[in-house]
């Protein structure tokens, strides 16, 4: 009889205020993803990262995807000891890749959980009825040290919901539709031109992360007519057997066309290749960025995510293997922009929030730039974005729209954030990670789903924003800019963003939050960036390459 361990890491406990609905269907059909170590060492890889960072980016020497898969992807033999497993529990193998470090396992409930037991239960929240977990996960005592993580068993759903005003049937941009996505990139100064060549995303790919709804082209075609730009290549990937599906207005949709049609405005002759996987908790999610980061058809070189939840509600071997795939990512290149979310430190719609201070994954990571929330003032000035209602289940949305941000709980003050004197966390009293790294305006922006216009916004519109503006710099300089956050707190003193000081994320009367102030803060970061100053910095015209104190 096998003998079983804990796998580190996986403890897990339901979502608060969940009731009991009842045991799990033993005969469902399921799936499970397993990760496991790297062949190479993680650790020098992620310091590797760190050190070329540092460098200017013409000089910095990326990983091909082939040589990352021959130095970090799976030992095949590894992945063969999974499947051993597997068909002792008559399951099948329906993925496998040794890039990834993946393998997807198919069959029924109770099969799954016979190889890898774990206390599964079926609970009703407000934010709907899914698949958790108790405690820790199981694993056959020959994989101990090998499997780094199992997702699948917690269907827990991700959320990002864009803020919208009324959809209306048609009109264009402008008045109370909102505006292209162009108006900011020119707010925010983002380069047109570098010697000669005009910028406009040629050569780049863009990766886009979804988690349900979908895109019709139609409605693309009709945008970008509308606000005078030529219609980009949009390719959609399934992942997981998720795919482009698109409804009604109110839906997903509105998060899929919202980030289309931000960067596709702004990098219109970029690839954009639009990753579809299912909102089943971390499996779905990790399943599709890591798709896109091993990519090695697409071959992304900015990847946008505007999906998210609480760091506290994703156990430490989901931080972990999220981490993983970042500092893969970065040692390829690869930029990975993050919405910072849409409900200040709740990090919780009205209806599910727990009464506590979070801050969102995968956004609080320290290899991805995390993109935070402003709104233009009457002065025409950038100020923290905060509608000023509190939360509210009773009005459309909830209430308590504000800018997400906040001191992490399980990542330490990263060194690029040394001098940017990050306040400790309201929740622990601790120093951590402090998000985001940079702020734009998160309202007012034309969109078009479903066939019916309107704005909408949110830090999901300022993910695929600075996605567009990492591909214009990628153009501009005929490399990948990367890992971006160590130059930019670097170079503040070289003009590359503008002071945000206004503002507050704390929901009105309901959560309490961060100021805004002279410097890094927990609600702008480092400030907006100015796009061709960075442009600048980057191509050495910037006499200084030292750290400066933000």
């Amino acid at each position: 009889m096998a003998t079983y361990v804990p796998l580190p890491g996986s403890r897990r406990v339901p979502l608060l205020n969940s009731r009991p609905a009842g045991p799990v269907n033993l005969k469902e059909t399921a799936s499970l993803t397993i990760r496991v170590r790297s062949g190479g060492d993680m650790a020098a890889l992620r310091k590797l990262v760190y050190e070329q960072a540092a460098l200017p980016p013409e000089k910095r020497q990326y990983l091909t995807r082939e040589d990352l898969a021959k130095q970090q992807g799976a030992r095949p033999a590894d992945l063969d000891l999974i499947e051993q497993v597997a068909q002792k529990h008559d399951l099948m193998v329906v993925y496998r890749s040794e890039a990834e470090r993946s393998i997807v396992l198919k069959g029924q409930l109770g099969d799954l959980l016979d190889a890898f037991p774990a206390d599964v239960q079926m609970f009703h929240h407000s934010s709907g009825t899914y698949r958790g977990r108790h405690g820790e996960i199981q694993i056959p005592q020959s994989l101990e040290g090998i499997v780094t993580g199992i997702f699948g068993y917690d269907t827990r759903p991700k959320h990002r919901a864009p803020h919208r005003r009324k959809l209306l049937a048609a009109a264009g941009p402008g008045g109370g539709n909102g505006v292209a996505a162009t108006d900011f990139a020119k707010r925010y100064n983002f380069p047109t031109q570098f010697q000669g060549a005009k910028l406009d995303g040629t050569g780049q790919t863009i990766a886009i992360v979804e988690l349900g709804g979908g895109f019709r082209t139609s409605d693309l075609k009709v945008f970008f007519q509308e606000i005078g730009v030529p219609l980009p290549s949009v390719t959609s990937v399934s992942v997981d057997r998720a795919g482009n599906a698109p409804t009604t207005a109110d839906s997903a949709d509105g998060e899929v066309m919202l980030d289309i049609e931000v960067a596709g405005a702004v990098a219109p002759k970029a690839n954009f290749a639009v990753y579809f996987a299912p909102n089943n908790g971390d499996q779905g999610f990790i399943d599709a960025i890591n798709a896109a980061v091993h990519d090695a058809q697409r071959k992304p070189s900015v990847i946008s995510i505007s999906w998210g939840g609480p760091e506290d509600t994703t156990d430490q071997q989901g931080v972990n293997n999220f981490h993983d795939i970042f500092t893969a990512a970065a040692a390829m290149g690869v930029t990975i922009c993050v919405a910072a979310g849409d409900h200040g430190t709740a990090d919780m719609d009205a209806s599910s929030w727990d009464q506590k201070i979070h801050v969102d994954h995968p956004s609080v990571d320290d290899l991805v730039l995390s993109c935070g929330g402003t709104q233009v003032d009457a002065g025409g000035n950038d100020v923290v974005w905060n509608d000023g209602t509190p939360f509210d289940t009773s009005v459309p949305g909830g209430g308590g729209w504000a800018g997400g941000g906040g001191v992490s709980v399980m990542f330490p003050v990263p060194s690029y954030q040394a001098n940017a004197k990050v306040p400790v966390s309201l929740d622990t009293g601790k120093p951590g990670r402090g998000v985001p790294d940079i702020a734009m305006s998160a309202t007012n922006y034309f969109t078009r789903v479903d066939r019916s216009e309107g704005a909408s916004g949110g830090t999901s519109a300022v993910a695929p924003l600075m996605s567009a503006l990492v591909a214009l710099l990628n153009q501009a300089i005929k490399k990948n800019v990367g890992f971006l956050n160590p130059l930019l707190y670097a170079n503040v003193a070289n003009g590359v963003t503008h002071d945000v000081t206004q503002g507050t994320n704390a929901i009105t009367n309901t959560v309490k939050g961060y100021n805004a102030g002279p410097g890094w803060d927990a609600c702008t970061g480092l400030g907006t960036p100015d796009g061709t100053a960075i442009l600048n910095v980057m191509h050495g015209q910037s006499t200084s390459k030292t750290a400066s104190k933000p």
